[in-house]
């Protein structure tokens, strides 16, 4: 029989579980589910099962004991553990990790505050008119720090205003107003914290990259690139055919330019004539 302080036999099969599954795949991925509704976390969950990237919830203890035993034959799943935080799910599957980040991106969205969650980033509330009525709510924004007035029967916030910093609490009192606003600061979803893909630890300032922009400035960079070594006349598989091009195109204008008649430039050396011969016309009457 286990001892007094064993384990239950049930958590050890769970945690020998969750060390096979953090074995099975190359990539292995912590994903916080805190605020996401029960209903929308199943219909995430269905999804991301059909996509062979199914997530399981677990007590953080339990992924915390089977990443320490599943180091024993992968040691770069260590940093994993300084993210087991709050409500952890842990995903094992295949693919891109910085794919895996936008896909599950996507699942968030704006969420009211309610009072007393920690501010994800500041929380700007812009200046300009709002839809109160001039009445005691210029005095409960005032006392909130609202930088709010009266203006021309109409209440208005005088300035742009970080109501709430960066990993400060937002309070009940705030919460209220902002909704009355139409301010959703938080936002509610699945939120990759970091991954272990192959060996390689990213944690997620890493992951959070804008793809879209990242194309972008690639390909602003080809074309940079490009012009470039068309400018410095250097010879690639890219750059020979726009070389040969330019090429034939001011040999040519040369050619025109020297009176040289090819077979390319006799219609160009006509033209030319043509036009010296009217220039000349005009200039002598006849």
């Amino acid at each position: 029989m286990p001892g007094r302080d064993a384990p239950p036999p049930a958590k050890l099969e769970r945690v020998e579980q969750l060390r096979q599954q953090l074995s099975a795949k190359p990539m292995v991925a912590l994903v916080g589910v805190r605020g996401v509704p029960a209903a929308a976390l199943q219909s995430m969950r269905r999804s991301l099962r059909s996509q062979n990237r199914p997530i399981q919830v677990s007590p953080n203890t339990l992924i915390l004991h089977a990443l320490e035993a599943a180091q024993k034959e992968n040691p770069s799943l260590a940093p994993l553990a300084a993210h087991v935080t709050d409500q952890t799910a842990l995903m094992t599957c295949e693919g891109n990790p910085f794919t895996l980040y936008s896909e599950l991106s996507k699942t968030r969205s704006p969420t009211p505050a309610r009072g007393g969650e920690s501010a994800p980033a500041d929380i700007v509330v812009p200046a300009g008119t709002t839809s109160f009525k001039p009445g005691p709510i210029v005095g409960e924004l005032q006392h909130a720090g609202f930088p709010a007035a009266i203006e021309k029967g109409k209440v208005v916030l005088k300035k742009d205003t970080v109501i709430v910093r960066q990993g400060e609490t937002i309070s009940r009192e705030v919460a209220g107003l902002l909704t009355r606003m139409g301010i959703f600061p938080l936002e509610v979803g699945l939120n990759l914290r970091a991954v272990v893909n192959n060996g390689t630890f990213y944690p997620p300032d890493v992951l959070a990259v804008d793809l879209g922009a990242l194309r972008a400035e690639l390909a602003r960079s080809a074309r940079r690139s490009l012009a470039l070594a068309l400018e410095v006349g250097y010879a690639a598989k890219e750059t020979t055919p726009l070389l040969l091009e330019r090429a034939h195109r001011r040999a040519l204008a040369l050619a025109v330019e020297a009176s040289y008649p090819t077979k390319e430039t006799a219609a160009s050396l006509f033209a030319k004539a043509l036009r010296q011969a009217k220039a000349v016309s005009e200039i002598t009457g006849h």
